[in-house]
């Protein structure tokens, strides 16, 4: 029999992303001394915030992101969402990408939160009819209350963080991209946000969680993939990586018994 091979839905081949640095020039004799040199000459070096990262991600796959503040996992997402274009390399997305990469991102500060949620889902390619039917489900997920008709620039972070994994979580993602969101807010909170994307895995939603709850990507993930200094450290079992990551910064974090479908909210 001949044996089925599984396609990807996200591919990263030999990707980097580059960034410019501009020397800052000041003061007005400086300014005229450096008139004349061409712009090349001003560049400083290349920062580079991927160098050949290759990966894939498979139908219904919970795939974990760890790695230390400006390690690019949060630039790996940008490439994914389509909002960052590589310097080098291909990325290759199959599927409807619902991000919910920011607090706030995608909101206008002066509309309310409900008409927030209509402005996301028009963005998202819903139809008016569409987000009014599933209008009572976001507003309940998110627990607003009152709030939800004012306006989001009054919103905590955490307020913020309900809203916008409500929208994203009720409007049938394929692929959902969460980045460091589930931080933010009560633990109560984090624990219902953990629960709705283990129901996203039996319906074949394939997540991307960027986070640093280390017990959650060992628990929550089939795969991680550790970011170091902008290149892949490891990439597999998200419990072994979540062990070696922990080891490398030389901290203890109870990572509980090796198992999908736990919740935790511990974080490094």
């Amino acid at each position: 029999m001949r044996e089925t091979v599984r396609e990807p839905v996200i591919s990263f081949q030999n990707v980097s992303k580059s960034y410019a640095f501009y020397r800052q020039i000041t003061g007005i004799k400086n300014f005229a001394f450096n008139l004349h040199r061409s712009l090349a000459s001003i560049k400083n070096a290349q920062y580079e915030a991927l160098r050949d990262i290759s990966f894939d991600v498979y139908k219904g796959e919970n795939f974990g992101i760890i790695g230390h503040n400006g390690a690019g996992k949060s630039t790996a997402l940008g490439l994914i969402a389509g909002v960052l274009e590589p310097t080098r390399g291909r990325v290759v997305v199959r599927g409807r990408i619902s991000p919910l990469l920011a607090l706030g991102a995608g909101f206008h500060p002066e509309l309310t939160g409900r008409e927030n949620i209509i402005l996301n889902g028009v963005l998202m390619g819903l139809t008016r009819r569409e987000i009014m039917k599933k209008m009572d489900e976001i507003i309940d997920f998110a627990e607003l209350g009152e709030f939800i008709d004012s306006p989001i620039r009054v919103y905590s972070r955490g307020m913020l963080a309900r809203l916008g994994f409500a929208v994203v979580a009720s409007l049938d993602p394929e692929i959902l991209l969460i980045d460091e969101i589930l931080g933010v807010g009560d633990i109560r909170f984090q624990k219902k946000c953990q629960e709705k994307m283990l129901s996203f895995k039996e319906s074949g939603v394939t997540l991307l969680l960027v986070t640093h709850s280390i017990a959650s990507i060992a628990k929550l993930c089939d795969r991680a993939l550790w970011i170091e200094d902008h290149v892949v450290r490891m990439i597999g079992d998200p419990y072994e990586i979540a062990e070696q990551y922990c080891k490398a910064a030389g901290v203890e974090v109870d990572l509980g018994v090796p198992t999908k479908g736990e919740l935790s909210t511990t974080s490094l």
